[in-house]
């Protein structure tokens, strides 16, 4: 169990260790939803985030053995660098 915090003119919580440790949340940047009455903490997802693995075990699935990476690797922060 956790309480509300003072941290200047907000509120906070503590998140046990173990608790941050088993969602993954260690370092990142968290989103916060309402649901249910309840507070849903999730970690935000960087644009394009797991896209190479998702595509590399689709393509593993299909029986094709490489893929040309180099598109994959590109940083993307927003559909604005784009050129069309």
């Amino acid at each position: 169990m956790t309480q509300l915090v003072r941290i200047g003119n907000s509120q906070g919580i503590r998140i046990p260790k173990p608790l941050i440790e088993q969602a993954h949340l260690e370092g990142k940047e968290i989103k916060l939803q309402l649901v249910n009455g309840g507070l849903l903490i999730t970690p935000e997802n960087g644009v394009r985030e797991g896209w190479k693995e998702a595509i590399e075990r689709t393509i593993s699935a299909h029986g094709q053995e490489s893929l040309d990476d180099e598109w994959l690797d590109f940083t993307l922060d927003s559909d604005d660098e784009l050129e069309w």
